[in-house]
């Protein structure tokens, strides 16, 4: 299994709560780039597991016009920026199992992602994730690597 973890693009800074923050026109953008991209490595996603936060939900909506149309998309509260990243990481195995999915896409916020990173890839320090960013972690049976983090920055 390939697991991409993806951060939200870049939101505003004032809105009447957290989770009700948007994405800005750089975010929009930045996202859109790391989508084309990330087609380098996967024409589609089997499952797709995202924030309820705007935010995250604005990205998906961007990513997921550069793809095909999953066989399952979920919106998880397990996916918030203070979630608990065991149970997280946890959930997220568990949903890829249950689906049987190949190509699992995470749409979610710091510092649950980098977190989330460290759970999965025994021995990894939790990476820093800049909007949009994306990190695959490959799955070997129960053997978990770390194969690549990009920026949109690192694309341009």
């Amino acid at each position: 299994m390939q697991l991409f973890l993806m951060r939200h693009g870049e939101a505003e800074h004032h809105a009447r709560s957290d989770r009700e923050r948007a994405l800005t026109d750089a975010g929009v953008h930045h996202s859109g780039m790391m989508s084309e991209w990330l087609k380098n490595s996967t024409t589609e996603f089997d499952l797709v597991l995202v924030s309820p936060y705007l935010r995250a939900m604005q990205t998906w909506n961007e990513v997921a016009t550069h793809f095909v149309t999953p066989k399952k998309v979920k919106v998880l509260d397990e996916l918030v920026p203070a979630a608990d990243p065991d149970m997280s990481s946890r959930l997220v195995l568990a949903y890829a199992e249950q689906f049987k999915a190949h190509n699992v896409l995470v749409v979610s916020h710091m510092p649950l992602l980098g977190y989330m990173v460290s759970e999965l890839v025994p021995g990894i320090e939790p990476p820093l994730f800049a909007t949009s960013s994306v990190a695959m972690i490959d799955f070997m049976g129960k053997h978990a690597s770390l194969m690549w983090q990009q920026s949109p920055h690192g694309i341009a």
